[in-house]
């Protein structure tokens, strides 16, 4: 049994917003194998087109995806919440070994289990090319600054 992961659910609008910005938080760190423990042993995910079960298969999806999408930088936003389910919008900017870069634009369904892991997510994803000069997200690598803008307010 994994060790709770607060907060947990039903989420309140406070710990809605708490669970989407930690989980931010830890994306933006590129680190697989940490991101990969908010998860259940049994998480099962739709990414894409790719379908896949568990964190073995989530930390080897992560390293796929941080070795192509360079420089990576996320902002999720919450969209809803119920009981132990949480929908988010999110935007990130990457760029590819070849220095085009890119703004996707997301949404996720997350279903989290009594210890607040996340038992199922569902995420659709368009990447839209972007000029360097059209970037918007820009802070050090690691997670975003507390003062900087999110979605909303940079009008996205």
């Amino acid at each position: 049994m994994s060790a709770p992961r607060p907060p947990l659910p039903p989420f309140t609008l406070e710990t809605a917003i708490q669970k989407v910005r930690m989980a931010e938080d830890a994306w933006n760190t590129r680190d697989p194998e940490r991101v990969a423990l908010a998860y259940t042993e049994d998480s099962r995910w739709r990414n894409r087109a790719e379908f896949f079960q568990g964190r073995e298969a989530i930390i080897a999806f992560l390293k796929r995806k941080w070795a192509k999408e360079l420089d990576y930088r996320l902002i999720k936003e919450l969209w809803a919440f119920h009981e132990n389910r949480i929908a988010v919008r999110f935007q990130y900017e990457w760029h590819d070994d070849s220095g085009n870069w890119f703004r996707a634009h997301g949404n996720e369904m997350w279903e989290f289990d009594a210890n607040g892991l996340m038992r199922r997510r569902e995420a659709s994803i368009n990447d839209v090319p972007i000029s360097a000069a059209e970037r918007k997200f820009h802070w050090p690598a690691g997670p975003r600054p507390a003062d900087h803008p999110g979605l909303t307010e940079l009008g996205l």
